[in-house]
């Protein structure tokens, strides 16, 4: 796989680290969980592929321990607010210097400096700063996120492990690591540069909710069926409207002209009469395989079954019997290969890992012994 060899020591966190992990993990890196002992485990379910290690790190020996562990990666992954590592004598300044190959990823809401830098946060706070949730809901209701995805794995997750692959890259030709500083919010503008680049080309006009991408178009948004699902609208192109609205068997001369901002409540109205005459599946038959940009709004339990989905092998299966994404995109020459194994337990790997990482038996059972890791190995009931 495209990232085999590399060694990535992951602190334990909360959803967009453990995406970052995750990313990492499925395109081939060696991904090690450092945990906290105690711990319920990873609640994101994002340890596909990784193996899991319980250090204390409050103890003087327990962050000593990670410092050893970094001498020898490739990439520490840190998920805290500014100043932790710091505390912890596991900051860039020490570890770069003990190993200056190291790649320091520290995934943050707020970033490394500015005012809000030590300031807790979630996904919803970060998304508000970058001003990307101003643009989002319904018109005449309050701003309203699409889960926690855009600054939490979007902005977070998906942007830091871009940039750990970038520095991973460099380093080929420098031979040294970096400081990556990945901000929750920046991600998330970053994401939205098409509506700071197309503010001029008159798309975002009309108050949030009214425009042409954001649900105001009639031609742009979804519809409620007449078993109660929905379908999804998306013809923007005249050509395509003009299957939209042969496949609706509406008559265009009836219709006001398709860029009609004032008449789009008219059109929406005469969409959602049209749209409510047939279930889902009617309608899935009538604009299959057709230039029509109309698709169903398919559930989590319809999605792995959806015919394309299934032809693409878009979907995965645990061994848990568990679904999930395929992770993307696909590589022609070293495609990812996610593990089909279960989660690892807390401290599942600690002796292996530590083993690997060049410590003897002696001093693994001495950190037993003083409480300073954790071990957590199943064992079979005969």
């Amino acid at each position: 796989m495209a990232l085999r060899g590399v060694k990535v020591v992951e602190l334990a966190g909360l959803a967009p680290g453990p995406f970052c992990g995750m990313v990492l993990a499925d395109f081939g890196a060696q991904v090690v969980r450092v945990d906290r002992p105690g711990a319920v485990g990873d609640v994101s379910r994002l340890s596909r592929g990784k193996r899991s290690l319980a250090v204390d790190l409050k103890r003087p020996r327990g962050a000593a321990l990670v410092r050893r562990l970094c001498a020898r990666a490739d990439v520490l992954l840190e998920p805290f607010r500014h100043g932790v590592m710091e505390k912890l004598q596991l900051g860039p300044e020490t570890l770069q210097k003990e190993n200056p190959r190291l790649i320091y990823a520290r995934l943050s809401g707020f970033g490394q400096s500015g005012r809000l830098a030590t300031v807790a946060g979630h996904d919803i706070n970060y998304l508000a700063l970058s001003g990307v949730l101003s643009r989002l809901g319904r018109s005449g209701e309050n701003p309203s996120p699409p889960l926690n995805l855009l600054a939490d794995f979007g902005g977070g997750g998906l942007m830091c492990a871009l940039g750990i692959v970038m520095a991973l890259f460099e380093r080929t030709r420098s031979g040294k690591g970096q400081v990556i500083d990945a901000s929750m919010v920046e991600g998330a503008a970053y994401l939205s540069s098409f509506l700071w680049k197309t503010q001029n080309l008159g798309l975002w006009d009309q108050p949030r909710g009214k425009n042409l991408l954001d649900g105001g178009a009639p031609f742009y948004t979804t519809y409620r069926t007449a078993d109660g699902e929905f379908m999804a609208v998306g013809a923007l192109e005249p050509q395509f409207y003009k299957l939209l609205v042969k496949g609706l068997g509406l008559e265009s001369e009836n219709l006001p002209p398709q860029m009609s901002v004032a008449e789009w409540p008219e059109m929406r109205k005469k969409f959602a009469a049209a749209f409510a005459r047939k279930t889902k599946a009617e309608w899935c038959r009538v604009f299959d395989r057709t230039d029509a940009c109309v698709t169903p709004v398919l559930t989590f339990e319809e999605v792995a079954h959806h015919p394309h989905n299934k032809e693409r092998g878009s979907f995965v299966t645990d061994g848990e019997q568990g679904v999930s994404p395929r992770p993307a995109p696909l590589l022609s020459g070293t495609p990812a290969l996610p593990s089909l194994e279960r989660d690892p337990l807390i401290g599942e790997h600690t002796e292996e890992v530590l083993r690997e990482f060049g410590f003897s038996q002696e001093e693994i059972d001495q950190l037993y012994s003083d409480k300073v890791i954790v071990g957590n190995k199943l064992r079979a009931s005969l």
